[in-house]
């Protein structure tokens, strides 16, 4: 019998042996609330969506700017640096697979006593596509425990958890995920300082929180920092990130992005973006608002819900274990996130929805909480 028989045989082992990334469930079931994907619940602006739709016209057979130019030009002048210091992808997703390829070694290729060119270091916990894309690259990943409030690590803690201060690549999301937590932009400076290779500053949730790395970036010759307008900018469908950083990694990366990786409507969602900032800012406030309005509100039903930085809320529910928790929202129609690993277990991830969302979410804790034991 062929191999075409089998195709099995015919996938890459390292490719049998992945575990692939596990997005939030997109509900296919009428009139759930979906408040486990961390989403912004309001639509774009009205001028995003004006120019989206102006542009649905004979473009559409056309190649869009292979660079994302343009786009590059506006958001290097809100970050006061230059468009060569920016590179867009297809969401921050393929930028941080990007940097995965092009910053760090397969450990076939290296010898035993250089394995820190073929590691990918993060905290845990944090984003769990980091080590699936250590894995796609047959890299080291190597994942640190977060402090037990999930923040950073004391310099000595580093020291006993192996901290790898050679890393060829080293992620960490901040404000972090799943957790919410914010870290201070001097802290991260102290850890970026000391490290030799890459570091990826994941800002997905910056929006949402009181402070930025941004300038580390521009700072640092080994640092870049991830932006997207997923998150914030209610422009999940169209996937569109940036990393901001030196010219020479930005360069290095731009080397093996695929051609026209970023497609046309999503750079003209983006440009009308950030020509209404001033309209989603508003929206951030709104969004906050809320959030401290759930975190209030949760306490009061002896939830223990951590400070947060992001469009999400982390919180221990009472009573019933979180699983039980997450299957009970679910069955009235209220979809949040549990993440099964020995750190988070024990507590619900909370998207923050409109406050209509929010008040079901609130109805339903309390009518789950007047269960008996299950």
């Amino acid at each position: 019998m062929s191999a075409a028989s089998h195709p099995n045989p015919l996938v890459r082992p390292l490719v049998r042996r992945l575990h692939p990334y596990v997005p939030g469930e997109q509900p296919k079931i009428q009139g759930l609330i979906k408040l486990n994907t961390n989403e912004n619940p309001h639509p774009p602006s009205p001028k995003v969506l004006r120019a989206v739709k102006a542009a649905v016209d004979g473009r559409l057979r056309l190649y869009p700017n292979p660079t994302a130019e343009p786009l590059r030009e506006k958001l290097a002048a809100l970050h006061h640096c230059q468009p060569e210091n920016i590179i867009v992808g297809n969401g921050s997703d393929e930028l941080l697979a990007l940097a995965t390829r092009v910053f760090v070694e397969p450990q076939s290729d290296v010898p035993k006593n250089a394995v820190s060119r073929a590691t990918v270091q993060f905290f845990s916990p944090s984003y769990s596509l980091y080590p699936v894309l250590a894995d796609i690259a047959g890299a080291r990943g190597h994942p640190v425990a977060l402090a037990p409030d999930f923040g950073l690590p004391a310099s000595e803690e580093l020291k006993k958890a192996r901290w790898d201060f050679g890393a060829a690549l080293t992620f960490i999301t901040t404000p972090n995920a799943p957790s919410g937590r914010g870290y201070r932009p001097a802290d991260l400076a102290n850890l970026c300082a000391a490290q030799r290779g890459v570091v990826v500053l994941d800002e997905a949730y910056v929006d949402f929180a009181e402070e930025n790395a941004l300038a580390l970036a521009l700072r640092h010759p080994n640092v870049l920092v991830a932006r997207t307008f997923s998150k914030a900018y209610s422009l999940c469908f169209q996937r569109v990130g940036y990393f901001v950083g030196h010219a020479d990694l930005i360069g290095a990366m731009h080397k093996v992005r695929d051609s026209y990786n970023v497609n046309g409507l999503g750079q003209v969602a983006a440009l009308a973006t950030l020509s209404d900032l001033a309209w989603y800012r508003r929206g951030f406030r709104r969004i906050i608002a809320t959030r401290e309005h759930l975190r209030r509100e949760l306490a009061k039903l002896d939830f223990v819900a951590l400070p947060s930085q992001t469009n999400f809320i982390f919180a221990r529910p009472p009573k019933f274990p979180a699983q039980t928790w997450l299957e009970e929202f679910r069955r009235r129609k209220v979809l949040v996130r549990w993440f099964n690993y020995p750190a988070t277990r024990e507590c619900l991830r909370i998207t923050i929805g409109t406050p209509a969302e929010v008040d079901t979410l609130l109805r339903a804790a309390r009518a789950i909480l007047a269960l008996p034991e299950l």
